[in-house]
């Protein structure tokens, strides 16, 4: 078990309760949920309802100024991306690919693709090597195997994809254009950004960020952009795909029928908790590193851990001290 180093609750959280319950049962949870993390390698435990930090937690070697690795919690910056891109009259969701990517309008069933098969995971192009992201090249290139919008296929290539498109729409890098139109006007500062061999940022699974910084990012979607984004397509990043119900686009709807990203990742949540606390939503990355939005409580929790690759390799043996959504959230929201 690790030991934590430090824990606050504010005292105002009787008023801020997270769910109807006094403030020394809300803090008897946060401080279980914390237990339940830190015993999973976890790092950062980072809790905020209507904007207000109620909760932190550093186990393990963590700390507020310590960036993390996202994995493909990354990939949820796409989606706000989209929504920017929206406002600023250079995308639509339902425009085709293909009008971006001329190479693609040769192919039957790539010149059918939109950008929201891409960001739902529904283009009909396997979703590639979890964790190994190709080039933009590369991923431009892979074929198509299925209709678009008849099957969902988990992986990197469709956000690289998305981020060749968006190189050529701005004629320069989508992480300049990120960090321009969201990053820097939240007075967000990734702490790393990998790029691939050929220069380009790494949209599905690049970023690294302090608990405290993720926690902004969610906020600034639960407000709904605050008006600096298409605020349509930032709501389509919640709407399901026929072909999973539990993923929108470039987020995880933490409901029945989602189909996760690979068997023992841990995503999951009872039909009973969104019942009774309503949408839950996530941005979710190996290792079990954690951004949750639940919108009906005003509520945002970033979660984030050490260890990827050994909790993979746990992962796919099965068994000990597995990560469950399910679990943590019944802790948090003492369901």
């Amino acid at each position: 078990m690790g030991v934590m180093n430090r824990r606050t609750l504010l005292a105002a959280g009787a008023a801020a309760a997270l769910v109807p319950m006094s403030a020394s049962a809300q803090s008897r949870a946060l401080r279980e949920a914390a237990t339940y993390s830190a015993e999973r390698r976890g790092v950062s435990l980072f809790v905020l309802q209507r904007g207000q930090m109620v909760f932190e937690d550093y186990p393990n070697g963590g700390g507020p100024q310590r960036g993390w690795e996202l994995a493909s919690g990354t990939k949820s910056f796409s989606g706000v991306m989209a929504a920017a891109a929206g406002q600023d009259g250079l995308l639509t969701l339902d425009e085709r690919a293909a009008d971006t990517l001329p190479e693609w309008r040769g192919d039957s069933a790539k010149r059918r693709i939109t950008i929201r098969h891409l960001l739902s995971l529904t283009s009909g192009i396997e979703g590639g090597r979890l964790g190994r992201p190709p080039t933009y090249a590369e991923a431009v290139a892979a074929p198509a195997t299925a209709e678009p919008g008849a099957r969902f296929s988990y992986g990197p290539l469709p956000f690289q994809i998305f981020g060749e498109i968006m190189r050529r729409k701005t004629g320069g890098d989508p992480l300049d254009y990120l960090t321009r139109r969201i990053l820097t006007p939240l007075n967000i500062r990734p702490t790393r950004w990998r790029r691939g061999v050929d220069g380009n940022p790494h949209l599905p699974s690049g970023a690294q960020l302090t608990a405290r910084d993720w926690a902004t990012f969610g906020a600034f979607v639960l407000r709904g952009g605050d008006g600096h984004v298409d605020a349509e397509v930032l709501r389509e990043n919640f709407e399901p795909s026929r072909a999973n119900p539990g993923y929108g686009l470039t987020w995880w709807l933490l409901r029945d029928g989602l189909i996760p990203p690979r068997p023992g990742a841990g995503v999951d949540v009872s039909g009973a908790l969104a019942a009774r606390f309503g949408e839950i939503s996530m941005a979710a990355g190996a290792g079990d590193q954690r951004l949750y939005l639940v919108p009906d409580l005003q509520l945002v929790i970033v979660r984030q851990a050490s260890g990827i690759l050994r909790a993979m390799r746990e992962a796919r043996r099965g068994g000990g001290n597995a990560w469950s959504d399910d679990d943590f959230l019944q802790i948090v929201l003492n369901a």
